[in-house]
């Protein structure tokens, strides 16, 4: 499956930028390792977005404790799960 993670800041931006460079190192962990496709800041900033693929709901909910942002409820997180069935030519590499 694949997964949006939708990242709403709970704390002030000053609080958010404390503790980017941890949250840079997850993202980049779970780059390497195939679990993430795309993530960037929300425009205006007020969160983020995270493309993931997964087994399970479950898997993503045990990965996203793993995030600086969620362990020091620097942001909430919801969780839309997807099957995609269309996509452009070569995302099948994602899947």
């Amino acid at each position: 499956s694949m997964f949006i993670l939708l990242l709403t800041y709970q704390k002030p931006l000053e609080e958010v930028d404390n503790h980017l460079a941890a949250h840079r190192v997850y993202l980049d962990k779970n780059y390497a390792n195939g679990t993430f496709i795309a993530s960037g800041r929300r425009n205006p900033r007020i969160g983020g977005v995270i493309i993931c693929k997964a087994s399970r709901k479950e898997e993503v909910e045990e990965l996203i404790k793993e995030d600086p942002f969620y362990a020091y409820e620097v942001a909430k997180y919801e969780i839309l799960e997807f099957e995609p069935t269309k996509f452009a030519e070569g995302f099948e590499k994602f899947l």
